[in-house]
């Protein structure tokens, strides 16, 4: 299945571009979900005078590619743990209720630890705080990045989340496990780790919220190397033991059309957050080197 996910950039890009003229630096890092035949994208953005590192905005749209509409601000910096910003949402549905995890950069907390958000509606949420903090091992820096699995697995939800020993250095990605989704326990060790001589060969971290598939967990996660910036690839889990990688692409799942980071003048991150499957295809949704929105799609084979 991993070998044959290769996503073509879709030639509009970006879909949601940044408005410098409004202030607005970097409209990125999207997660989306379809309800009804709409498209609810949820994003991180970074006002130019601004110290607060992010805001998540809500938009819509009818075709999946035009976002029309005043974006809302649903999720911004309220409490200690998110104090100085909140950032790179990922939605999924668990059974009736719509769970928005994101990281909460914090004092308290050190660089980051991730937070959960719960609506019925999409619109309104519930703030339940920070669910996963750092730890004492290979996760001591900070905790980033929690992506949860749909449904229970063996009684137990299940969350795939990056740790790093020191901050911005040496990503890993762990596993928890929780009876409600408040309370998270952690495994104690990582549950997949960067490759030597590849392209993800320094750090790892789970890029969308993992999609129950025939074949196992399928998870598009981003990785990065010595002299490369962020880009997608693809694992597939054991739906029997969400720890178990069954399969790992060896090569990126996407090279853009454009070098994002000559577009806009800085790093060319390619950062993976929202992947549906929708008529047909897989649509998956990144942030442009911490500046814009785009989207690249690939066919559904089975």
């Amino acid at each position: 299945m991993i070998s044959i996910l290769k996503f073509d950039d879709y030639p509009g890009n970006p879909i949601i571009p940044p408005d410098e003229s409004s202030g607005v630096k970097g409209r990125y890092n999207p997660a989306v979900i379809v309800v009804d035949g709409v498209f609810y994208l949820f994003y991180r953005q970074v006002m130019t005078s601004d110290k607060i590192t992010g805001r998540i905005y809500l938009t819509k749209s009818r075709d999946g590619v035009n976002f029309t509409g005043e974006p809302e601000l649903v999720i911004y910096p309220e409490y200690d743990y998110e104090r100085y910003g909140c950032e790179d949402p990922r939605i999924v549905k668990v059974g009736d209720l719509f769970c928005l995890t994101y990281v909460g950069n914090s004092a308290r907390y050190r660089t980051g630890n991730i937070c959960l958000a719960t609506s019925s509606d999409l619109i309104h949420w519930e703030k339940h705080g920070s669910i996963l903090q750092v730890g004492r091992d290979w996760d001591s820096g900070q905790v980033k990045a929690g992506v949860i699995v749909p449904e229970r697995i063996k009684g137990k939800y299940v969350m795939y989340f990056m740790g790093e020993e020191r901050p911005w250095e040496g990503g890993k990605i762990g596993i928890a496990y929780s009876d409600d989704l408040i309370n998270w326990e952690k495994e104690d060790e990582p549950v997949l780790h960067p490759r030597k001589e590849c392209f993800d060969s320094k750090a790892i971290e789970p890029g969308t919220n993992p999609i129950l598939t025939e074949e196992g967990i399928l998870m598009i996660y981003n990785g990065w190397g010595e002299g490369t910036f962020y880009k997608p690839f693809a694992v597939l889990f054991s739906k029997e033991d969400p720890s178990k990688v069954l399969e790992r692409g060896d090569e990126p799942v996407l090279t853009p059309r454009k070098d994002w980071g000559k577009v806009f003048g800085c790093d060319g991150h390619i950062v993976a957050e929202g992947l549906i499957e929708h008529d047909g295809y897989w649509w998956l949704y990144y942030g442009a080197a911490d500046r814009a929105i785009c989207l690249a799609r690939c066919k559904v084979t089975r």
